[in-house]
């Protein structure tokens, strides 16, 4: 129905590293290619899904556990899951990247590498600020950790403009969903 097979793009990295921003860019130009695609952020899952979960270390593991499953689902049904949370942690995110692999589905890792100080820049929020001034405790960043991806699908440099970032991840996104068929080679011996 959708003219290909289901992914989740999980777009990871810290607090005003561009996740929302690059996987609202993504989704729009994938439905504009007719391609069935959802945002799930950390403003909609918070407010409904995910409201009853704080920010401790086991509440942020079971908001990226629920966001993963949900993800899953809509991947399984053919859309693309464009997934922008922190995901602080890398257990975490294995753990989404495992829910897929069983399912069958692909599931794209696109970390923003942005530094805290530069996050810290870019702030619409002032969420640095209130957390550096303590009066939020917990932040990614600040003072609770974030673990870098070792090996994700796609690093997108901070750098980066949002039309060259949209068109990695679709490229990767591509590959993932329509590899190209593997190249057949003789395996008769020569006479």
């Amino acid at each position: 129905m959708f003219g290909s097979g289901g992914a989740t793009l999980w777009f990871t990295g810290l607090s005003g590293s561009g996740k929302s921003t690059l996987a609202t860019a993504v989704e729009q130009q994938l439905i504009q290619s007719g391609r069935g695609a959802y945002r799930l952020d950390g403003d909609n899952l918070r407010s409904g899904l995910n409201g009853d979960l704080g920010f401790s270390r086991e509440a942020r593991e079971e908001n990226c556990r629920r966001v993963a499953e949900v993800a899953r689902l809509f991947a399984d049904a053919g859309l693309v899951a464009v997934v922008a949370i922190i995901s602080p942690y890398a257990e975490s995110r294995q753990r989404a990247r495992q829910i897929h692999a069983d399912a069958g589905l692909p599931f794209i890792e696109v970390y923003l590498a942005a530094s805290a100080e530069t996050c810290a820049t870019r702030d619409p929020k002032g969420l640095y600020a209130a957390a550096s001034a303590g009066h939020i405790g917990s932040f990614t960043g600040v003072d609770d950790p974030y673990e870098v991806p070792e090996s994700p699908d796609l690093v997108v440099d901070a750098e980066a403009t949002v039309v060259e970032a949209v068109d990695l991840v679709l490229g990767v996104l591509e590959r993932a969903v329509d590899p190209p068929a593997p190249t057949s080679e003789s395996s008769e011996a020569p006479n």
